[in-house]
């Protein structure tokens, strides 16, 4: 199995690592093939409340790697439109692989993320970056279309003008003017970035797990549903967690004035 992605569980947060600094963490074969391999471990582990995602040295992601894009554009089998259409979904499908989880996943933008690596942050729900970082969606400046769901996701991040600034001018930011933007929750030193995404990690992995996935799934849901529609997500929702230990947990601890242990049941 390739190394190009570590993959890392401790205290119920996985740490996916893209681990290509010499190839700045780059969208090659290698290193899909090795995202999509990670996340197929992490479907068949236990008791893993948080996904953190990182990159090393200077790059988070650097987007595609133009040096190998033939083979990835082979992938389909076919030729023509056809066949580069449906190898382009391929080759997102690894990173998109994120949007299966139940569990709220992090990006820990350590370094430049631009294009691709722009889109693998976006499928996460949180983001920490660095403020020295560059950020941004560089499609139009290569002659491009965006891609990866950049289109869908920004402009619900960030706001529709500010989303067309990025993606009408391929303008690069820094990490400190993507915070301002509300790209991220905040920016900070480059050699925090990791730390300070863990500590959220935690604070998500110490919170009762079963509600926090019923959490996730619903507030999604409800960016797209009345009021109405919403108030009965949450019932049914809010009914189950009501029935299981963890609240009586939760209650308890309150109560007793200490921190709950919830153990997902």
């Amino acid at each position: 199995m390739s190394d190009a992605v570590t993959l890392e569980i401790a205290d119920r947060v996985a740490t996916l690592t893209l681990a290509r600094e010499a190839e700045r963490n780059s969208m090659t074969a290698e290193l899909l093939d090795a995202f999509g391999e990670r996340l197929e471990e992490l479907r068949k582990a236990d008791d893993v409340r948080c996904i953190v995602v990182t990159g090393t040295g200077k790059h988070f992601c650097s987007g595609a790697d133009f040096r190998t894009s033939a083979e990835l554009m082979s992938r389909s089998g076919m030729s023509g439109p056809a066949g580069m259409r449906e190898s382009t979904r391929k080759i997102y499908s690894s990173f998109l692989g994120l949007l299966d989880f139940e569990v709220p996943t992090i990006a820990a933008v350590n370094g430049h993320a631009i294009g691709g690596g722009l889109g693998l942050a976006l499928v996460c729900d949180f983001r920490i970056v660095s403020e020295t970082a560059k950020i941004g969606a560089n499609f139009v400046r290569l002659g491009l279309h965006p891609g990866m769901g950049v289109s869908f996701f920004l402009p619900r991040l960030i706001g529709v003008q500010r989303a067309a600034e990025l993606l009408l001018t391929g303008r690069l930011i820094t990490g400190a003017e993507a915070a301002d933007y509300g790209f991220a929750l905040r920016a900070v030193a480059a050699d925090a970035v990791l730390s300070e995404a863990t500590d959220l990690a935690q604070e998500v992995a110490a919170a009762a797990p079963y509600a926090v996935r019923a959490t996730k799934r619903t507030f999604y849901q409800a960016l797209t549903s009345t009021p109405e529609e919403v108030v009965e997500l949450e019932a049914y929702a809010q009914s189950l967690c009501a029935s299981m230990a963890d609240a009586k947990e939760g209650i308890t601890a309150l109560l007793q004035k200490r921190e709950p242990k919830f153990k997902g049941t």
